[in-house]
């Protein structure tokens, strides 16, 4: 049996039925409110149907975290009937649900914040073209936050999921308290390593106390091997990441990469991939999702030599039978390439099908007629 379709139980019990995952993935086809669409609805119910673990796009924390236009939202109770409405589609074919929570820090657009104004760890604008300078969050405020992911843990338990994802990566507000390019902070969130480390510790930890009493509940991490700025996240500083969330106990990390086999995006130098660093430093002491560009089964095969669970994103939007044509000895019908022509078959909301037509290199596209 080929590895990808074998069982993988976690540590804490928790069993799924094959090692594939559904990549969180930014659909902007919530309603403008935060609350689950129909839309949403759909689409997750097409690509969760062969899944083991299904991860949802990211679900802001608090009202000042919101990262993107029509995102939904786990910062209120009144968003709990949407979000079981959510799980419920996700489990619906036996996979496990996992609501993936964040704050968006500086990244976040102005227009969907309170007073147009991004906060973060320190005042220090991203480094990008227009980039607004975020206002440094006061010690309550982060304080604050920290709460408010335990609380949107607590709606995720009572909303019928299986777990969430804390997400510690792709530059949002956890991994800017971690960066020493955004966090130049005085107080105990700030300082050397060790001090930008205190807020994502105190976010699992928070997370755990309020999914302590939830049985056959994962909670797992998400984290960015490295970042461009300078000075900024290195590998070496992962090292120590993953140690701290190693000793804090969680039940999965997922490794953030654009591309399952690339190596280092900071020193030319190092040849060795960021996977296979990564899964030596924590030497099977935890589960360890992989992502990045896994198109075909061969791929995927060669990735669970050293990750534990291998997660599609694009592959999934593309052709969500990707797994069933595995399992049916179809290999060679997976769709590699985007059909322009598919949009209301493959379920894909209108504001994402838009943004994948209109990024140019984001998706492969079917070089073809549109009809």
């Amino acid at each position: 049996m080929k590895r990808m379709l074998q069982p993988f139980q976690f540590k804490n019990g928790v069993e799924v039925p094959n090692r594939l995952v559904l990549a969180p993935m930014t659909h902007y086809s919530s309603e403008p409110t935060g609350e689950v669409s129909e839309h949403e609805l759909a689409y997750y119910r097409k690509r969760a149907q062969n899944v083991g673990l299904a991860i949802t796009a990211c679900a802001y924390v608090t009202e000042d975290g919101k990262g993107f236009p029509n995102a939904f939202g786990v910062n209120d109770d009144k968003f709990i009937p949407g979000l079981r409405q959510l799980a419920e589609s996700l489990k619906a074919e036996g996979a496990k649900a996992i609501l993936q929570i964040f704050h968006a820090g500086r990244m976040s657009p102005p227009e969907l914040v309170p007073n147009e104004q991004p906060v973060s760890a320190s005042a220090v604008a991203p480094v990008r073209e227009g980039a607004v300078t975020p206002r440094a969050l006061e010690t309550s405020e982060v304080e604050a936050i920290i709460e408010a992911f335990g609380e949107a843990t607590r709606r995720a338990i009572e909303a019928g999921f299986d777990g969430v994802e804390i997400h510690g990566a792709n530059t949002y507000l956890i991994q800017q308290f971690f960066s020493p390019h955004s966090n130049r902070r005085e107080d105990r969130f700030g300082g050397d390593l060790h001090g930008r480390l205190t807020f994502p510790r105190e976010v699992i930890r928070r997370v755990k106390e309020a999914a302590a009493d939830a049985e056959d509940f994962l909670v797992g991490y998400r984290f960015s091997p490295e970042e461009i700025e300078e000075p900024g996240i290195t590998l070496d500083d992962t090292d120590v990441l993953l140690d701290m969330i190693l000793a804090e106990g969680v039940d999965y990390i997922h490794a953030s990469l654009w591309n399952f086999n690339t190596a280092s995006m900071r020193d030319e130098n190092v040849t060795e991939r960021s996977i296979d660093r990564i899964a030596k430093r924590i030497n099977g002491a935890i589960p360890l999702i992989g992502v990045g560009q896994l198109q075909r089964p061969a791929q995927v095969e060669d990735a669970l030599e050293v990750v534990d669970l291998a997660a599609l994103g694009r592959e999934l939007i593309i052709d969500p039978e990707w797994l069933e044509k595995v399992k049916s000895d179809r290999e060679d019908e997976i769709e590699t390439e985007l059909d322009l022509n598919k949009q209301a078959e493959l379920a894909v909301p209108a504001p994402l099908w838009n943004a994948i037509t209109t990024r140019a290199g984001w998706f492969p596209i079917k070089d073809q007629e549109v009809k």
